[in-house]
């Protein structure tokens, strides 16, 4: 999400990527030819795709650690749960992801779903289990793997952001540096390009990518989708849902869903409430949706379930964030999925006095599509976001990922 990307600033992430280019640059300098790597991650990708499935020998919990997947190579008309071994720990050790396979006893689509890109997103990740207990290979023609803790070291404390070592404490979003680089300079950077390349883009032929709002703000039930691409259309029409945020890749072109875009896999990125809790209501929506993708593909044969048909979905191509301008208390004046109008109060802020310290308006017409959850804030926090319609698409788009 962004809603607490804002307040960072444009420099600095210029200024670290420029800066992680720089020292890539200068390692492979100074390890001469021999270990010198290319800092393009599709050069890295196109070699480490034709691997095929290699076991490290390791054993957790009774699962087989993995360090690349051919889902081609595990048995037919079986769950098969395994761990792949990402990037190193500063201690030695590897982060490991899980990894459900549930290859059916007959050919078909290859569908990944993924959850966890976000270390504070539950509902996400909810979604993707209920989805995989509900299959049974036996029944399926293809196969659908799912992948839910990719941040490890957010989740285990909760918190969106990896907190990488390299340079002091720093949180780093896995969701702004896909398809990643197993050479790169970070952590982070080169645990994304393990995955990217030796386990999800190997194994797709269309791709779903799961969040929520980030911590503190929260977000309607919605799809991030292309809809100029008519696999990414499909997809996208058929989750019982409102809103869609047309969102072009060269918005966010680091986001995993469009690193997927990138090499030709059709791929959207649903977002599902708040983060740290589980809203069961807006996960069996996106249960019911994904199911419909599956059953469109021929991995699942049974009927369809509700669809957008016939719902009224609105569609944006942007979002407008409403911005603290003090700090106190807010109040909201709208819920979400209300629609809004150009110059229509949304909020109001009150400080400890109870006095009201500013008041907040919408700068645009549209729907409602996120609301800051924790009732304080301090200046420069989105308060309000607003779903809506920009004649261009000129500039980085924010939404609430």
């Amino acid at each position: 999400m962004i809603a607490n990307e804002i307040g960072e600033g444009v420099d600095r992430r210029d200024f670290m990527l420029a800066s992680a280019a720089a020292i890539g640059a200068a390692a492979a300098l100074i390890a001469g030819p021999a270990q010198a790597q290319s800092t393009n991650a599709a050069v890295s990708t196109e070699a480490s795709a034709k691997k095929g499935t290699v076991y490290t020998g390791d054993v957790i919990g009774g699962k087989k650690v993995i360090s690349s997947l051919d889902v081609n190579e595990l048995e037919a008309g079986q769950k098969h749960h395994l761990y792949f071994q990402g990037v190193e720990t500063p201690t030695g050790q590897h982060w490991y992801v899980s990894v459900t396979v549930a290859r059916g006893a007959k050919p078909g689509k290859r569908i990944v779903l993924t959850s966890g890109v976000h270390g504070d997103e539950m509902s996400s990740i909810h979604t993707v289990q209920t989805v995989m207990n509900q299959l049974d290979p036996a029944k399926m023609s293809g196969t659908v793997m799912a992948v839910t803790d990719i941040s490890r070291p957010a989740l285990e404390s909760m918190q969106r952001r990896w907190p990488n070592q390299g340079r002091g404490i720093d949180l780093i979003d896995m969701n702004r540096i896909w398809p990643g680089n197993e050479n790169g300079s970070t952590a982070p950077s080169r645990h994304a390009g393990l995955l990217f390349n030796r386990l999800l883009r190997p194994n797709a032929d269309a791709a779903i990518d799961f969040h929520t709002g980030t911590t503190g703000f929260e977000v309607t039930a919605f799809n991030i989708g292309e809809i100029d691409r008519p696999e990414v259309k499909a997809m996208l029409d058929l989750y019982p849902v409102g809103q869609i945020l047309n969102m072009p890749k060269a918005a966010y072109p680091t986001v995993l869903h469009n690193a997927f875009i990138d090499v030709g896999i059709p791929a959207i990125a649903p977002e599902i409430g708040a983060a740290r809790v589980l809203n069961r209501e807006m996960i069996a929506l996106f249960v019911e949706g994904t199911m419909n993708v599956l059953k469109h593909h021929g991995i699942v044969d049974e009927p369809m379930g509700r669809t957008a048909k016939g719902m009224s979905v609105f569609v944006g191509n942007s979002g407008f964030p409403v911005l603290a301008t003090a700090g106190g208390i807010v109040e909201h004046l709208v819920k979400l999925n209300d629609k809004v109008v150009p110059g229509q109060k949304v909020a109001i802020q009150r400080n400890s006095f109870g006095e009201i310290v500013a008041e907040y308006t919408s700068g645009v017409a549209g729907e409602i599509s996120g609301l800051r959850s924790d009732a304080m804030s301090e200046p420069g926090n989105p308060l309000v976001f607003v779903l809506f319609n920009k004649p261009t698409q000129d500039g980085v788009e924010t939404y609430p990922e």
